[in-house]
């Protein structure tokens, strides 16, 4: 089979290997879609796993094998691929911090050499902890593997949306309208929320108002704060979701979020940056700061539902479509996108 495999910073080898070979409980799953993922990105550029790996893992495809203590799942079915699933008996999981568990961290699918998603390749395997635990997801016939590649983003999303508390009567700022961010748009709105969204595309800020945003302004506006306190009866909004790694981006936040308000990091910021803040501000104010990383197990039927009864319509952020041989390129404009870039789509079987 072919993979794109990483071979240190900035380096990915479009290589020939084995299709991996499979234990008796593990399937085999061919891999019609592969999202591009701004996790996937960085560990491409940045030194933050040794190599060679396989990376990817927004993954759909059709199942072409299955270990011989296989039941519940057959060849030819078309699924979507979760890369992690927890073990459900740590402290962790019995908190609902699934994302925390040593057991999530640690068992994921793969294409070949250290297990790391694996879907940039024609074929991944899937470990049998993750077929027995509900990390295959059957995809309805009416729906697109394109479509189904969305559930993992849609499951991370909403994990944040519900930390942060998104219900009707709830203003929402979200900072950064990439897929992450027009998906946050969609959810809010779904979930009766109003959605304010900042970004410094034009053509973002414009496809935000589209997707759902009730207001949308560039990040660079001077009198942004104003605004939104003009749209918020002076009191700002109740959560800001940032969706980009920008200490700027936090410093609106509080500007913008009114007292008692919660700020949610999504996005994963450089680990050298540092970001300075008086307490006294969290203190007097009663902000409350959190994060949200990767997935919940909690939230996979939600996530599936969502998608495949197009609650929301994904369909509206798929921009542009790549053979796996050309992910160099795909990468290079998931870096410098165009006006018109959103999400990028990764194809193994496609010439």
């Amino acid at each position: 089979m072919k993979a794109q495999v990483f071979r240190g910073t900035k380096q990915l080898s479009y290589e020939e290997l084995p299709i991996p070979v499979l234990e008796a409980d593990e399937v085999l799953v061919k891999v019609k879609v592969v999202g591009l993922c701004q996790s996937d990105i960085k560990k491409i550029l940045y030194s933050l796993y040794e190599p060679p790996r396989i990376f990817g893992h927004e993954t759909a495809g059709i199942i072409s094998a299955v270990g011989k203590e296989v039941k519940k799942w057959q060849v030819g079915q078309r699924v979507a691929v979760m890369h992690h699933i927890p073990c459900m008996r740590c402290s962790y999981c019995m908190s609902d911090n699934f994302s925390m568990c040593d057991t999530y961290k640690s068992i994921v699918t793969t294409a070949g050499f250290t297990p790391s998603g694996g879907g940039f390749a024609e074929y991944v395997k899937v470990p049998g902890h993750i077929v027995e635990n509900g990390g295959l997801i059957p995809i309805p016939d009416n729906i697109s593997f394109e479509e189904a590649s969305f559930v993992e983003p849609t499951n991370c999303c909403l994990k944040a949306i519900k930390k942060a508390g998104v219900a009707p009567g709830k203003t929402v700022l979200i900072t950064g309208t990439g897929p992450i961010g027009l998906m946050f748009v969609m959810l809010t709105k779904y979930f009766g929320g109003r959605a304010i969204a900042t970004d410094l595309l034009p053509s973002r800020i414009e496809k935000a108002i589209e997707v759902g945003a009730e207001a949308a302004f560039d990040a660079r506006d001077d009198y942004l704060s104003d605004r939104i306190q003009a749209l918020t009866n002076g009191m700002g909004v109740d959560i800001t979701l940032l969706a980009v790694p920008s200490d700027k981006a936090f410093f609106q936040a509080l500007d913008c979020t009114r007292k008692g308000g919660k700020i949610l990091f999504f996005a994963e910021f450089p680990e050298r940056l540092e970001i300075s803040i008086k307490p006294n501000i969290l203190y007097r104010r009663e902000i409350d700061l959190m994060g949200s990383y990767s997935s919940s197990y909690r939230l996979q039927n939600l996530a599936s539902d969502i998608v495949f009864h197009r609650r929301i319509d994904v369909r509206n952020l798929i921009s542009d479509h790549y053979p796996l041989k050309d992910l160099p390129q795909a990468l290079e404009q998931a870096i410098m996108p165009t006006k018109d870039t959103y999400k990028i789509l990764i194809y193994p079987h496609r010439a």
